[in-house]
């Protein structure tokens, strides 16, 4: 951190002899000779702060260029999208640990819930907030023979529709309006949550509420061409590891699902890396030349752009992509870097893999890593070490210049006691001057002639 200290001014001088303006002369010209050591080490202080400043900005821009090596590695370690030919059908989902290729999948029935509804001896229910279809406290839940007890925290149809849902009874509740807007009847409504033909009543002390259910169905599909029906009691049934697939609709003919790499992710990663490194680039060209900033002329500043060359410089020396330019990355004479979606769409994931390679590992990934992390590596990297020297100069020129100030100051108010004494004394012999001489002239009158 740096100092604020300012050029020290000499205190003002009030003497009583004739020789005070020339006194006064002597001590601002004193204090302003022992302040100059002073502000030349404030210049000190000052130049270096303004040199962290530029690091501190650089070392911004340095680690959102490391930031997006991270984010280029996490998208091209696998991650995978899927896609269905036939999505109104079987829908489907990849994560990382899906392995690429093509699956079929024959919908023979997405499936059924269970429903019922309360029976039509149930009251009438204008509010459902206010009102219920019965007045009990405590109801009897029962889904294909297992039961649950429910206990709504209020007597409206909503808080018994609430308590069913949160009771993990393996149904849903729901209400519904079968009058009209101008004369409602909301009744309720209740779906197992499993595609089955599970039996559901919802009883009070006066016996089941809900009228004879609609059963439903386990969907059914075949994998792969397989001739073997399978069943589930869930829409979502895991076609291969990691790959979900959610059933729709029937299907007259199967649905391919098709699991390969997603690339999107990897190509906004690049084009970030891209826009990062312009920005970075062009932050240090700014403090070069003879107008650069507070680290012109500095060798740091000569590491960094060698950085950034070895960076755009790497090549693998084999494959369909063995640098930057062939990954879509291209550097004009300039050096400014340009992303070509295009040219990286038109490339082979697996080519594209072997380039980036890990941080650790080997490849582009681990040479850009290494490149970068001499850089900004927050222990060992050059903007570190260089901040740390620079803040130990800080610290030991800002004692300097608080000794120095104190030392000004004794000598400033010794000299001012100097000249004070010097000054009164000056005074008194004025003084007796005048008072010898008005004598003299008094004793001996010049004659008028």
């Amino acid at each position: 951190m740096g100092s604020s200290t300012s050029s020290i001014t000499a205190p003002t001088f009030t003497g009583s002899s004739t020789f005070a303006s020339s006194f006064q002369q002597v001590l601002t010209k004193a204090v302003s000779l022992a302040d100059l050591p002073i502000q030349e080490i404030q210049a000190n202080v000052n130049t270096e702060t303004n040199e962290q400043s530029a690091l501190n900005s650089l070392e911004t821009s340095f680690q959102s260029l490391s930031s997006d090596l991270q984010a280029i590695g996490t998208a091209a370690s696998g991650s995978y999208s899927a896609t269905s030919s036939v999505p109104t059908e079987a829908s489907a989902t990849a994560t990382s640990s899906a392995l690429p290729g093509t699956y079929s999948i024959q919908v023979n029935s997405p499936g059924s819930y269970s429903t019922a509804m309360s029976g039509s001896g149930s009251p009438v229910v204008t509010d459902p907030t206010t009102q219920s279809i019965s007045s009990a406290t405590s109801f009897t839940l029962t889904v294909n023979g297992t039961t649950t007890t429910i206990t709504p925290t209020d007597s409206s149809l909503e808080g018994l529709a609430n308590a069913i849902n949160d009771s993990s009874a393996g149904a849903q509740a729901t209400i519904v309006n079968i009058g009209s807007s101008s004369s409602p009847n909301y009744q309720l409504v209740v779906t197992s949550t499993s595609l089955n033909n599970d039996t559901v009543e919802l009883s009070d002390s006066s016996g089941d509420l809900l009228g004879t259910p609609t059963l439903g169905a386990a969907a059914s599909y075949q994998v792969n061409g397989s001739s073997t029906v399978l069943s589930s009691d869930s829409s979502q049934v895991t076609l291969a590891p990691g790959l979900t697939v959610t059933m729709l609709a029937a299907s007259s003919t199967p649905a391919t699902i098709t699991v390969a790499a997603d690339s999107t992710t990897l190509q906004n990663a690049l084009s970030t890396f891209a826009n990062d490194y312009n920005s970075t680039f062009s932050a240090v060209q700014q403090q070069m030349g003879q107008s650069g900033g507070a680290l012109a002329g500095q060798d740091i500043i000569y590491t960094m752009q060698n950085a950034l060359e070895s960076l755009v410089q790497y090549s693998s020396g084999s494959g369909a992509v063995s640098d930057l330019n062939d990954l879509g990355l291209s550097v004009d004479d300039s050096g400014v870097m340009t992303f070509s979606a295009s040219t990286f769409s038109a490339l082979n994931a697996a080519d594209v893999t072997q380039f980036l390679g890990s941080a650790t590992t080997g490849g582009f990934m681990q040479a850009a890593t290494n490149d970068l992390s001499t850089i900004d590596d927050s222990t060992t990297g050059d903007i570190q070490s260089e901040n740390t020297t620079l803040q130990s100069e800080i610290t030991t020129e800002n004692s300097q210049i608080t000794d120095k100030t104190s030392q000004l100051s004794i000598m400033e108010t010794n000299l001012e006691q100097e000249l004070t004494t010097a000054d009164a004394t000056i005074a008194d012999l004025q003084e007796q001057k005048s008072y010898y001489t008005e004598l003299f002239q008094a004793e001996y009158p010049a004659s008028s002639s």
